[in-house]
């Protein structure tokens, strides 16, 4: 069998209910599945995070899903751990609650094949409220102003090995921390603006008055600037 040309890597903690989408988004990529390789690596799931992985792996066949389970939760520590058995030679790391859009993987080998060895992806509300999608778009805008690398991300396997992976002792913003530290070494550090990713905007109509909105975007700046990056999340 070939090796793969990207391994997706997904953890997933408590996400019985968007488990799905995330796979089938991935499943429904223009790609080879023989060329493609998804990692969920459920960590500390007290629903059936597992069981709906293994339930929609079956029914996606012949696409390559791999459940891997760390008992203890911490998103960096699983996303290490998925990159540890991932074997395609660029890894894209996404979260649970998220989509990608249908032609993202061919945009990440375009990026890489231009010589960007890691690149952060478009990110846009799974939704159609518009406060929702202001909220992520006003990220968008920021981030490609000021040429900020955060969030779901690209990477070739070899560079995230180089560099050790994440630093599990962060909670938060521990991709920052990495894509930081990737640039510091003089790689191109690109970014996916043609494809995107829509990810669940519950976080942000927690509280009254969408409240979460504030402790969100507030949590996200703070974490930018190195600060709460260890604070349980």
């Amino acid at each position: 069998m070939p090796e793969p040309d990207v391994s997706v890597i997904i953890p997933a903690r408590n996400e019985e209910e968007l488990i799905g989408n995330a796979l089938r988004s991935v499943a429904d990529q223009h790609w080879v599945p023989a060329r493609l390789e998804v990692i969920v690596v459920e960590n500390g799931s007290s629903d059936r995070t597992d069981l709906v992985v293994t339930d929609v792996a079956a029914a996606l066949a012949p696409a390559t899903i791999r459940l891997v389970r760390l008992p203890s939760p911490g998103v960096a520590a699983a996303k290490n751990a998925g990159a540890a058995v991932a074997a395609g030679r660029i890894l894209v790391f996404m979260d649970a609650d998220s989509r990608m859009s249908v032609g993202l993987l061919d945009a990440v080998i375009r990026h890489v094949a231009a010589g960007e060895r890691s690149a952060s992806i478009r990110i846009t509300a799974d939704s159609d409220d518009l406060i929702d999608r202001g909220f992520f778009g006003l990220l968008e805008f920021g981030k490609r102003l000021f040429r900020i690398r955060a969030n779901m991300f690209a990477c070739e396997r070899a560079l995230f090995s180089e560099l050790g992976g994440f630093d599990e002792e962060l909670n938060h913003a521990e991709d920052v921390e990495f894509l930081r530290r990737a640039a510091s070494t003089g790689v191109r550090i690109g970014h996916i603006h043609e494809a995107w990713i829509a990810t669940s905007p519950r976080r942000l109509r927690q509280g009254r008055w969408r409240s979460g909105t504030l402790r969100v975007f507030g949590r996200w700046a703070l974490g930018h600037v190195g600060i709460g990056r260890r604070w349980p999340y």
